[in-house]
């Protein structure tokens, strides 16, 4: 199967995407590397806050223009 959209050579660190699979919304974030020989990506995911690697074979990426919320880290407690 062949991914349409966003290609691993068109992303850069930075870029807000959308990782979309028969018609839903399974990942959305900010690119944090690019492996194009290997055509894999990492993007921090705006839902969990944790780093996800994706295949673009088996995902549509799309770019978004609009800045990918990331998840509030909670606050630290500090020692009593």
């Amino acid at each position: 199967m062949e991914a349409q959209g966003v290609r691993t050579d068109q992303l850069r660190i930075g870029d807000n995407i959308e990782a979309w699979h028969r018609g839903r919304l399974f990942h959305r974030g900010r690119v944090t590397g690019v492996v194009p020989a290997l055509e894999l990506f990492w993007i921090l995911d705006a839902r969990t806050g944790t780093r996800k690697l994706l295949d673009p074979e088996a995902l549509e990426i799309r770019h978004v223009d609009e800045p990918v919320e990331q998840p509030a880290r909670p606050a630290k407690l500090e020692p009593a």
